[in-house]
């Protein structure tokens, strides 16, 4: 029976790791890394994305590059994907982590900001997804891992959006495991 750290070596694998730059996805970034993965980060802000980088290049011997990119607009996600496949060859992991929350009432959301949660939580995802499955098709294996939150199942007072987006995460996994039909 392998030994347990064994179960989780990646070395050879490439993970693109989206809000990649602190917090949650800078922590996934980091113990990709040290599995032995070659990491992609990605956020909107370049210095938070080049301090990330250096700290999670510092214990690791992988490659570790970052990409500018806000997942708001729907456009860069595609842009994000092909950058990936430029910059790193190809994706194996990708892990869908960029998100945010801007907590309000129902009856003071604002359609500009309901539909910049949706597209950065929700729709981001389902592009990323789509312009880099055809690639692990390909090559028969890939990993794709999408942040939700507790708040997809539960919420709270003006989470409405939030819980929304977290929740339709939830189905998007659900229906993406579920495999292809032909």
């Amino acid at each position: 029976m392998p030994h347990q750290q064994e179960r989780f070596l990646l070395t050879g694998r490439v993970a693109l790791v989206t809000g990649g730059s602190k917090g949650l996805g800078k922590a996934m970034a980091t113990g990709l890394a040290q599995a032995g993965a070659d990491v992609l980060i990605s956020s909107r802000h370049e210095n938070e994305l080049q301090a990330a980088a250096r700290e999670i290049r510092s214990g690791c011997t992988t490659r570790v590059e970052y990409v500018v990119s806000d997942l708001s607009q729907r456009e860069s996600a595609t842009q994000l994907a092909a950058a990936a496949i430029e910059t790193m060859s190809r994706v194996d992991i990708l892990v869908n982590n960029a998100g945010t929350n801007l907590p309000q009432p129902i009856d003071e959301i604002r359609d500009e900001d309901w539909d910049r949660l949706v597209e950065l939580n929700l729709s981001s995802c389902m592009a990323l997804s789509r312009a880099l499955v055809p690639y692990m098709k390909e090559r028969r294996w890939g990993r794709i891992i999408h942040i939700s939150s507790i708040m997809g199942f539960t919420s709270a007072a003006g989470r409405n959006v939030y819980s929304a987006t977290k929740s339709a995460l939830l189905g998007l996994a659900r229906a993406s495991a579920c495999g292809q039909v032909a």
